[in-house]
């Protein structure tokens, strides 16, 4: 039905440009949110809400079909330095279509609401849920895993995220670690005190070296670096306090639980995660979905950056319109051709799948 493809297709686009001159930074989405509200009530889709997160289920929900969530972002980091345009003029120059969130993951969002309005009265093998959600780029607490829980269960998950349109069947988890090495104060000039910055510096020459086993084929190694460190409070007082910050980017054969108490054997400061749950993701290259991807002349890969499905405790594939490279810089923009080719390729790929199959996996 390429009418209806390219119907959607241009009303999708449409959103995408009232989205971009909407600001819509993490936390403060409310406008954004009631556009796409909006923009599903006038297809006469009933919209669930939420906080700013907006989402919609299959108009002939049967809970004996297997689900399949379809999930993005509406909310944006904040404008840079070095922007020629403004981050919320839509600015179209030929194909391009320059403003802030435009590539991430505006693409994204109104590509998988174009595809779900396209399966919404046909006769499907499987449910469909389309959220687009709030506070991604933060991992906040009142994004997706406030609304998870409402969905019931999920077999599979596809999150529009940059990524060409290529598969991202792998991706690397975040645990972020505040440590503190603990001395003693003493005089700099008697040999006194027990210096907490020296205990700190040899954690971070055991962490600089350390290498854990498992490595993936997609991913790589676990990937950990210092990035902060604080210690002292004059020239001549021996600090009895160093704080430092760790970086960790597990790869999909651990899990973050096993990362922080390997951590906590081998290390003489004392770790807190700020969280534990932005766990990495796989997804089989046989599941059916990935296999149909590989049939359409999709390529896949392990992807280093987070999104929300490092939350979802179900099967997850990344897949969306526009590239990485582009998120989070000055003049961020998207091609219009790509998103009518996303929206195209998100509607072959849900076209004619297995969804048993699906389900069996499970």
């Amino acid at each position: 039905m390429p009418d209806l493809i390219n119907q959607l297709s241009d009303k999708a686009i449409e959103l995408l440009v009232r989205l971009i001159n909407t600001p819509s930074f993490s936390r403060e989405e409310g406008g954004t949110a009631t556009l796409i509200q909006e923009f599903l009530a006038a297809h006469g889709v009933a919209a669930n809400r939420r906080n700013n997160n907006v989402w919609a289920v299959s108009q002939h929900f049967d809970a004996s079909k297997p689900t399949i969530l379809l999930n993005s972002h509406h909310d944006t980091v904040k404008a840079g330095a070095g922007w020629n345009y403004s981050p919320f003029g839509a600015v179209r120059q030929g194909d391009k279509l320059i403003g802030l969130g435009s590539n991430d993951a505006g693409a994204a969002a109104v590509s998988l609401l174009a595809a779900f309005l396209y399966f919404q009265n046909k006769p499907n093998a499987f449910n469909l849920i389309c959220a687009i959600t709030a506070e991604e780029e933060i991992s906040g607490s009142n994004g997706i895993r406030s609304v998870l829980p409402e969905f019931g269960k999920i077999d599979l998950g596809i999150v529009g995220e940059p990524t060409g349109m290529n598969l991202a069947i792998a991706e690397k988890g975040l645990i972020v670690l505040d440590c503190t090495a603990h001395g003693k104060t003493g005089h700099a000039a008697r040999e006194e005190g027990e210096n907490a910055l020296y205990k700190a510096l040899d954690d971070i020459r055991w962490l600089r070296n350390c290498q854990f086993p498992r490595v993936s084929p997609l991913l790589g190694p676990v990937k950990m670096t210092v990035t902060q460190i604080t210690a002292g409070t004059q020239h001549n007082v021996v600090p009895d306090r160093c704080q430092f910050v760790i970086d960790v980017r597990p790869n999909e054969l651990y899990q973050n639980q096993e990362i922080i108490d390997f951590l906590r054997d081998n290390m003489q400061a004392t770790l807190v995660p700020r969280s534990t749950h932005l766990n990495s993701s796989r997804i089989s290259e046989n599941h059916p979905v990935v296999r149909k991807g590989l049939a359409m002349g999709k390529t896949i890969y392990g992807s280093p950056t987070l999104s929300d499905q490092s939350i979802m405790p179900f099967e997850t594939l990344k897949m969306g319109p526009g590239e990485s490279a582009r998120s989070h810089t000055p003049d961020e923009f998207v091609l219009v051709s790509e998103i009518r080719a996303g929206i195209r390729d998100y509607i072959e790929l849900l076209t004619d799948v297995d969804a048993q199959s699906i389900a069996k996996l499970k």
